[in-house]
């Protein structure tokens, strides 16, 4: 049981760990390539913006769903449930 509850906090704290790592990342290859569009083509920066955002946005969600699965594991473990009953 102990053993369960120890592999289970070491995979949530990679499932929040590595979410984030990737989500920094992302948002700074996302960042820079915005800056590298706008300054090539100035009128082009509302179009870009909106892009930008929603690819933002798009990041977000990824992590917060490995969040979810990770308070899911944490809070509500089934392999617990396995193993007592």
């Amino acid at each position: 049981m102990e053993q369960v509850l120890g592999l289970t906090a070491i995979a949530v704290s990679l499932l929040i760990g590595l979410g984030a790592l990737g989500t920094a990342i992302g948002f700074g290859i996302l960042g820079g390539k915005f800056l590298e569009g706008s300054a090539r083509q100035p009128e082009m920066i509302p179009m870009l913006q909106v892009k930008m955002f929603i690819v933002a946005g798009l990041l977000d969600a990824v992590t917060m769903i490995g969040v979810g699965i990770a308070l899911f594991f944490t809070f509500a473990n089934p392999f617990v449930a396995q193993i007592a009953g």
